[in-house]
């Protein structure tokens, strides 16, 4: 076994992790404008050409609002996935009917949250910040592909998730203090949540031959192709974004070595640091090598 995930397991864990949302995200919070939001490993300000030492902060605080509310777009997306396979199986296991709704309760305080966020950003930035959407219509794109293939995806955001809070957030120091607990708070819960999904995955696998995971896995490349398609529209939004706040236009040759870069860096943000992670890799694997393998010769190009 690759892992020991159970559902009683995952229970006794998110009882553990549980928090409320006026504690970590009052109504009236503020954030700090002074101090970057995102790690640069993530926001990849530093080597976007016409970003100057003196307004890298500016393009960091666009990508942090970028980053939670794109959350809030994919977890729109996740609700209604988790509601409709826990459904079918209301008659089923009392763990698991209980583990996938706390999954689903725990997704919609975090689309509060998101929320929250936004209207704290909202009061504090000079610009308004465009968002790809509308989520409706994103939910609906995702939504009509095959289940497995869907939890796929789900499973490399879950587990995505871990890896931008443990390898780049939790350790730095210079981000605003608010920004950084809303994102320890989420990856708490999410914790539980890639552990559930690997269980909805292995379900969902069940019983399937190589040729049908190999079409789930056409589908879950179908994904992720219509989210690079959003990733490069968010980064035409947030260079719109940064010359407003900025009050100037960046000249030719930087404003296309800005979308050059900056989609990169959201490629990876949302993309190749789920499809490279350790434990979505050994799902994969459990349930066909080939499948993957598919995905390693895919990753490269989102990293």
């Amino acid at each position: 076994m690759y892992h020991q995930f159970t559902w009683q397991g995952v229970l006794a864990a998110s009882a553990r992790a549980a928090w409320q949302l006026d504690d970590v995200m009052p109504e009236d919070a503020g954030l700090d404008f002074t101090r970057p939001f995102m790690p640069e490993a993530l926001a990849r300000v530093a080597d976007t050409p016409g970003i100057s030492e003196g307004d890298g902060r500016l393009l960091n605080q666009i990508r942090g609002h970028e980053y939670l509310s794109m959350f809030g777009l994919i977890e729109e997306m996740i609700l209604p996935f988790v509601l409709d396979h826990a459904r079918p199986m209301l008659e089923g296991d009392d763990e698991r009917v209980r583990a996938l709704l706390g999954f689903a309760s725990e997704e919609a305080k975090h689309i509060h949250l998101f929320k929250r966020f936004h209207a704290a950003f909202v009061r504090g930035f000079p610009v308004t910040c465009g968002m790809i959407g509308p989520a409706e219509a994103i939910a609906a794109e995702i939504l009509r592909h095959d289940p497995l293939s869907v939890a796929l995806a789900v499973l490399h955001i879950e587990w995505m998730t871990q890896a931008h809070y443990l390898d780049s957030v939790r350790d730095d120091a210079g981000i605003d203090p608010l920004f950084k607990s809303l994102l320890r708070h989420h990856w708490m819960e999410e914790a539980q949540h890639a552990r559930i999904d690997t269980l909805m995955v292995e379900l969902l696998a069940e019983g399937r031959d190589e040729a049908a995971i190999d079409r789930a896995i056409d589908e879950y490349l179908e994904i992720g192709m219509f989210l690079d398609g959003g990733c490069k529209g968010q980064t035409a939004l947030n260079l719109a974004a940064f010359e407003a706040a900025a009050g100037r236009v960046l000249a030719d040759a930087d404003r296309e070595g800005f979308i050059t870069a900056q989609h990169q860096a959201l490629r990876w943000t949302y993309l190749g640091s789920g499809m490279t992670h350790p434990q979505f890799r050994a799902t994969l694997g459990a349930i066909s090598p080939a499948a993957r393998d598919r995905i390693d010769a895919v990753a490269p190009a989102f990293c």
